[in-house]
């Protein structure tokens, strides 16, 4: 696999994570360097972890679970999104909204947002490219791209408050959408 077409492939898979970053930056009241390392750390390590885990898993195991992953990654993205929304809508106190950077919110976002990276590894499996390299850039790029999204989500998000939080819920809804339509459409 030449440079030009594992970069194009990290890419791809990093919109997913880049886009629930900026709406993760948009409802949090202050972001820290904590929140950066967490939620940059997981996706890129769930980013490279899932095309390993395809890579390894074989024709078998990736048939049932493409029959599904869809509709898991739309149910994570729809239900956090809309969490999301009604939060914002809600009347709630700010100190009382739940950091998504940690906790089960964290491991479910990087779930969400790697699982297409699974049907990739055992893609790369059926050709016969080594998955090391591969992982490994596309865990960076994830990282780099939810940090550019963090970064991004909070200066948007402190000038429009709750509204952006909206467009983070309704974000994650449209990425969860997508995600199934695709699927359908291939189906």
């Amino acid at each position: 696999m030449d440079w030009l077409t594992l970069i194009g492939l990290a890419l791809a898979l990093a919109m997913d994570a880049f886009a629930v970053a900026l709406g993760t930056g948009t409802v949090l009241k202050r972001l820290t360097g904590r929140h950066l390392f967490r939620l940059s750390f997981h996706f890129g390590l769930f980013q490279a972890l899932m095309p390993v885990l395809g890579w390894l898993a074989g024709q078998t195991i990736i048939q049932w679970i493409s029959a599904w992953d869809h509709w898991i990654a739309f149910g994570l993205l729809a239900i956090i999104g809309a969490h999301m929304i009604h939060e914002a809508l809600g009347d709630h106190d700010p100190a009382e909204k739940r950091d998504p950077t940690r906790g089960l919110r964290l491991i479910t976002l990087s779930v969400a947002t790697s699982i297409d990276a699974l049907a990739v590894g055992f893609s790369l499996s059926v050709i016969g490219v080594s998955i090391w390299l591969p992982a490994l850039v596309i865990g960076l790029v994830a990282s780099t791209l939810t940090i550019i999204g963090l970064l991004l989500g909070d200066r948007f998000g402190k000038r429009w408050g709750p509204r952006a939080e909206i467009v983070g819920g309704v974000i994650l809804i449209i990425i969860g959408l997508k995600i199934l339509a695709e699927h359908m459409l291939q189906g």
